[in-house]
Parts: C-alpha cells; sequence; structure tokens
C-alpha cells in the first residue's frame, strides 16, 4: 500500500469518527450540546484537526446529511425497482421511508436541524451541492415512477400538472408527517393512535386523488406492503420488526 493510499485511508477514517462522534453527541445532549471542544476532547484529536476536516458544526450536521441522503437513494432506487404496477413501486417508496425512519433516528434529526437557515448559511457550498445530488437521486426515483404510471395508462395527469408536482405532494406529506412522528412521541394521547398506519392511508388517499390506479379500495395494498418487506427489503425489515 502507497503512503499516499495509506493517509487517504487515514483520513476517512478519522472523519467517521468525528461523525460518528458529533452524531452521538447530538442525540445524546441535542445540537446545542454539540460543539467542536467537545468533539476534539472526545476523539482525542486537537481542535486543529477536527478543523482540518470541517469549518464549523453547521457543515457536520450538513455530511451527515449527505449521508444520510446517500442511504436514503439507496433505498429508493431498490424500492423503485420493486417487480408491480407503478402504484406498488410507488408503495414501496412509502416503505423505504418508513424503514428510515426507524434504522436511521438520528439521520432524520440532523435532516430536520439543517433546514433551518442558521444552519443553511454556514455550510460550504460543496457540501451543499453533494446534499443537493442526493435529493436529486431520491427525486429522479421517484418521478421515473410516476412517468411509468402515466405511460402504461395507470394515471392520466391534468394539463396543468407535472409529474414532480405529484412527487413534491407525496414528499410533503411524508416528510411532514414523518418529522412529526420522529419529534412527538405522544401523538396517541391527540388520537393518533398509529401515526405510521394513518401516514400510508393519506398517501394513499392523495394518489386515489389523483385517479391513480388501481385504486385502494380495489387493490390490497397491505399485501403488496408485505411482499415489499420481504422480496425487496427483508434485512431492514428484520432489524426493525417491521411487518
Amino acid at each position: 500500500m502507497s503512503t499516499s493510499t495509506r493517509k487517504a485511508r487515514e483520513v476517512q477514517a478519522r472523519e467517521r469518527l468525528i461523525l460518528r462522534t458529533a452524531e452521538a453527541m447530538v442525540a445524546e445532549r441535542g445540537y446545542l450540546g454539540m460543539n467542536m471542544d467537545r468533539i476534539a476532547e472526545a476523539t482525542e484529536y486537537s481542535k486543529g484537526t477536527i478543523y482540518q476536516h470541517f469549518a464549523n458544526k453547521e457543515e457536520i450536521v450538513a455530511a451527515l446529511c449527505v449521508e444520510g441522503g446517500e442511504r436514503r437513494v439507496e433505498l429508493f432506487r431498490r424500492a423503485a425497482s420493486f417487480d408491480g404496477r407503478p402504484r406498488e413501486r410507488m408503495t414501496a417508496i412509502g416503505v423505504s421511508t418508513e424503514l428510515y425512519l426507524l434504522l436511521h433516528p438520528g439521520h432524520v434529526q440532523m435532516e430536520q436541524l439543517f433546514h433551518t437557515e442558521s444552519i443553511r448559511e454556514k455550510t460550504p457550498e460543496s457540501r451543499l451541492q453533494l446534499l443537493f445530488a442526493t435529493e436529486l437521486g431520491c427525486m429522479d426515483a421517484v418521478v421515473g415512477i410516476v412517468r411509468d404510471a402515466v405511460t402504461e395508462g395507470d394515471l392520466t395527469l391534468p394539463d396543468d400538472v407535472a409529474p414532480e408536482d405529484v412527487c413534491f405532494g407525496l414528499w410533503s406529506l411524508t416528510y411532514g408527517g414523518q418529522s412529526l412522528i420522529a419529534a412527538k412521541p405522544h401523538l396517541g394521547e391527540v388520537g393518533i393512535a398509529e401515526a405510521a398506519a394513518a401516514l400510508r392511508r393519506n398517501q394513499h388517499a392523495l394518489m386515489d386523488g389523483y385517479a391513480w390506479g388501481p385504486a385502494s379500495h380495489a387493490w390490497d395494498y397491505d399485501a403488496t406492503r408485505r411482499r415489499i418487506l420481504a422480496e425487496t427489503f427483508p434485512e431492514e425489515a428484520a432489524a426493525t420488526g417491521l411487518v
């Protein structure tokens, strides 16, 4: 192994350690409890070394969001390849978002943090571009499913509605619902006994509203969901207990 290769591996390992330390710190103390001094102390590196990797703690949050985004893209692409009709494949996208929330709750928290202006404005452009690339990867997977539904005759969109508009509706609904699930553990106290199931029903209600077939009353999407978990995400389903 060359000296340059070994050094590159050492740099990557150090960056992973910084990120894992910061992630654990946010989970334990919250965002305000994470700072460069504490990360340096916990990793036993100098603060100068930490700054060689990240300009500020906002960039650390962005890097964690990029990691999460890359995981999400991988899940979305697997979901989009599910063997089924387009609406079943969109159901697989929904399942992948449930799995992501269960498997990576810390990353969901980071994403919520990152959307605050004070963090985004302090993030270097290079990290913002990496994050945008993951968002684009997710959007491409979902838009492709909507276009397939149109091509196959399962969905007819009004002239003033683009496939991206349908995706934005599902994205908004899912992101908002899962943000509430992650942030509000006592939803049952306000009458929402099964929040994840309610979110799934609302996703299907939106697709029914666009007359995207097969309609939820005409197809057993619970059976589709079980097949998605068994065929596309067996390891993740086993790890989360999702059924």
